[in-house]
């Protein structure tokens, strides 16, 4: 799903609200969590999940074209896990 399907579907929902302010309020969502998540803060969406930074240390990696040894620096890494509603959800369609 990209993000103009999503502000079509929001839109859809809405009665009320023209696609252009859909838009904005879609957009400052996205802007909301970027800017909590480069602060280091931990978002927490009940029922869908929570999204974090994790930092990776240094390590030493290896060239595949090469073998030749690289140093990768430290990294943030995003990392997010899906809430107990999103999973059962998941789960319970791939058994059907």
């Amino acid at each position: 799903m990209t993000k103009s399907i999503l502000i079509d579907k929001v839109t859809e929902k809405v009665d009320g609200l023209t696609r252009r302010q859909t838009e904005i309020i879609v957009e400052t969502f996205f802007d909301s969590i970027k800017g909590a998540l480069s602060n280091g803060e931990k978002i927490e969406l009940r029922g869908f999940g929570n999204f974090k930074l994790k930092t990776r240390g240094p390590r030493k990696a290896r060239n595949p074209k090469t073998g030749e040894s690289v140093d990768v620096p430290v990294k943030k890494v995003l990392h997010f896990k899906p809430g107990k509603e999103l999973r059962e959800m998941l789960n319970s369609s791939t058994a059907s």
